[in-house]
C-alpha cells in the first residue's frame, strides 16, 4: 500500500515510464553481500564462497546471491570475509573512491588521507571505505592506510557500526557519536573526502521496508530536506579545499535530491558537482526536479543558482528499482574548490593524538609492556604494524587501544573506537580482544588452529564450546578455512573458547 501522494508525485515525474517503476514494486528484491579484501584477495574470496553469485555492475566487489544462499548464517559472516549489503548502497562509495576502484596511480599521495563517513550507521558503506583504503595502500597508490572517521550520531546505532567495523578487521577507523555540529567545530578543512549518506525519508526503500512506507510524509520530506541542508554545511566546513563530498540518500524526493544539491550549490558556490561515468541501468539527475512543486520543499526565488548551474545536476545519478537491479537510491559527486596541497594537514581543534605517555608505556600494570610481552610470545614481527614502542596506545580503564598513524585527539569527542582494540589489561597481564583476532590474519601469529566452515568443530567454536586440542600451550587464533575468526587458549590438552558470549550462536 504504497502512500497516494507519493504515487502522484512518482507518476508526475516520470510519465511514460510510471507504470514500469509500479510494476517494480511486484518483482523480488535484490539480495547481495560486498567481499572484504582486508581478508584476502578478491578473486580468492569468491572462489570459496558456496553462494550463486552474479556482480553487481558498479562495485567490483559486490555480488548478489540466490534466494536459496543464506550467507548470515554462514562462519564466514563473522569471520568478516564480506558483508551484506544491498546493491545500490555500494554505489556512493564506489564513486568517492573512484580513482582507487579505477587504479589510477600516476603518483603515490603526496598526503594522508583523512576520510569522514559522516552518518555511517549500520556500517557498509564505512566498512567499504575501510577496504578500499586498504587496497590503495595495498597496491602502491597511498603511503600509508589513511585514518577512517566512521560518526553515528544515534548511540544504539552507533555501537552497531562499531560491532561491524571490529568484524571486518578494519584497524584505521575511529569511531565516534557526535552531531556533525559538534565535528564542525573541532575540524576545519580538515577531511580529503567526505561522505554524507544523509538521513532521509526512505522512499527507495519501501520494496524492501514496508517501515518505510508506514511512516513516510510529505512532511516527514520537508523535515528531511532540511536536517540534510545542515549536515551539509558542516561538511562543507570540513572538506580540506580541493577534496572529495559525496552526497547519497535511499529516497526519491526530488526536494531530498536535486533540490538538497541546488540549495547546497546556493549556499556553497566554492563547491561543483562532478561528471561521473554511468554504470548499466543509471540515470541522470532531472535539473527541472530541482524546483518540483507538489506540497514539498520550495527554494525561494532569491535562494536558486543560476541556469548554467542547474544544469549540471544532469551530472548527478539516479537509480530507479525499475531500471537496476536494486533498490531506489540518488547520488552527487562534489568538489570543493583548490587543490590538496603536499603534506597537507587541515586543523583539527586539539592537534593529533599523541597515547599514553612514554613513562606510562614503560611501566608495568599500564598495558604497553603487558600488550609487548603477549606480541612477543604469539606474535610474529609482521603482525600489528611490528608492535613497538614507538607506536601510539591509548588506554581507556582496563581497555588498550592501537592508534593509527595521525589520528586526531579524542579529547572532547564521544568515542566508542579509538583505533584498533587490542585488549584487556587484568591484573598485570593481557588478554587479547577479538577486535584484534580479526585484524589477524594467519601468518601473523605463532600458532592457529584451523576448522573448515561446514564442520562441526566450528559450528561448536561458535557456540562457545570448549574441544580437546593437542600443541603448545598458549594462545591460538582459530581460523575458518584460513579465515581468522576468534581466540582460543590451550592448556592441559584443552582448548579453551574465548569467543565473545555475546556473538555465541
Amino acid at each position: 500500500m504504497l502512500p497516494q501522494k507519493f504515487l502522484n508525485r512518482m507518476e508526475q515525474m516520470l510519465g511514460e515510464e510510471y507504470p514500469a517503476f509500479l510494476e517494480s514494486y511486484e518483482k523480488k528484491k535484490y539480495q547481495s553481500l560486498r567481499l572484504n579484501p582486508i581478508k584476502g584477495e578478491i578473486g580468492q574470496l569468491k572462489e570459496k564462497l558456496p553462494f550463486s553469485l552474479t556482480p553487481v555492475s558498479w562495485e567490483s566487489h559486490g555480488f548478489c546471491y540466490g534466494e536459496a544462499d543464506t550467507p548470515g548464517k554462514h562462519p564466514y559472516h563473522e569471520a568478516g570475509v564480506y558483508y551484506i549489503q544491498e546493491p545500490s548502497a555500494m554505489a556512493p562509495v564506489a564513486y568517492l573512491m573512484s580513482d582507487v576502484y579505477e587504479g589510477v596511480c600516476e603518483e603515490k599521495h603526496s598526503y594522508s588521507e583523512r576520510i569522514l563517513d559522516l552518518c555511517a550507521a549500520p556500517g557498509g558503506k564505512s566498512t567499504q571505505i575501510a577496504g578500499a583504503m586498504y587496497e590503495a595502500y595495498e597496491k602502491g597508490m597511498w603511503e600509508d592506510k589513511g585514518i577512517l572517521i566512521s560518526n553515528e550520531i544515534h548511540p544504539a546505532r552507533a555501537k552497531i557500526l562499531s560491532e561491524n567495523i571490529e568484524r571486518m578487521g578494519i584497524s584505521n577507523a575511529l569511531v565516534t557519536n557526535e552531531t556533525p555540529q559538534h565535528l564542525a567545530e573541532n575540524f576545519e578543512s580538515y577531511f580529503t573526502r567526505i561522505l554524507v549518506d544523509a538521513p532521509c525519508s526512505g522512499e527507495g526503500m519501501f520494496r524492501k521496508n514496508e517501515e518505510a512506507c508506514e511512516e513516510w510524509s510529505t512532511e516527514n520530506v520537508l523535515l528531511c530536506a532540511d536536517r540534510q541542508d545542515e549536515i551539509l554545511d558542516c561538511a562543507a566546513s570540513m572538506l580540506a579545499p580541493g577534496g572529495r563530498l559525496v552526497y547519497s540518500t535511499c529516497t526519491f524526493a526530488p526536494a531530498e535530491n536535486e533540490g538538497s544539491m541546488a540549495r547546497f550549490l546556493s549556499r556553497h558556490p566554492d563547491f561543483s558537482i562532478e561528471e561521473v561515468e554511468l554504470a548499466e541501468g543509471m540515470s541522470k539527475g532531472v535539473p527541472e526536479w530541482a524546483y518540483l512543486k507538489d506540497g514539498e520543499k520550495a527554494i525561494p526565488q532569491e535562494q536558486r543558482i543560476s541556469i548554467e548551474k542547474l544544469e549540471t545536476m544532469r551530472k548527478t545519478v539516479r537509480l530507479f528499482p525499475h531500471k537496476v537491479n536494486g533498490e531506489g537510491h540518488y547520488l552527487a559527486v562534489l568538489k570543493k574548490e583548490g587543490n590538496i596541497p603536499k603534506g597537507y594537514e587541515g586543523y583539527c581543534k586539539y592537534g593529533m593524538e599523541k597515547g599514553i605517555s612514554k613513562k606510562e608505556k614503560n611501566a608495568p600494570g599500564k598495558g604497553c609492556l603487558e600488550f609487548l610481552d603477549f606480541a612477543k610470545e604469539n606474535l610474529k614481527t609482521e603482525g600489528v604494524r611490528g608492535c613497538e614502542k614507538e607506536e601510539t596506545y591509548l588506554k581507556f580503564g582496563e581497555q588498550l587501544y592501537l592508534v593509527p598513524t595521525g589520528m586526531p585527539a579524542v579529547k572532547g569527542l564521544k568515542v566508542l573506537r579509538p583505533g584498533l582494540h587490542l585488549g584487556t589489561i587484568k591484573k598485570n597481564r593481557f588478554e587479547p580482544s577479538h577486535a584484534l583476532a580479526l585484524a589477524l590474519k594467519r601468518e601473523d601469529v605463532i600458532h592457529s588452529m584451523d576448522f573448515s566452515a561446514d564442520s562441526e568443530q566450528i559450528r561448536g567454536y561458535l557456540s562457545g564450546n570448549t574441544f580437546p586440542a593437542e600443541g603448545e600451550k598458549g594462545w591460538y587464533l582459530i581460523t575458518v578455512d584460513g579465515y581468522s575468526i576468534g581466540w582460543g587458549k590451550l592448556a592441559g590438552g584443552m582448548m579453551k573458547n574465548h569467543y565473545p558470549k555475546g556473538l555465541r550462536k
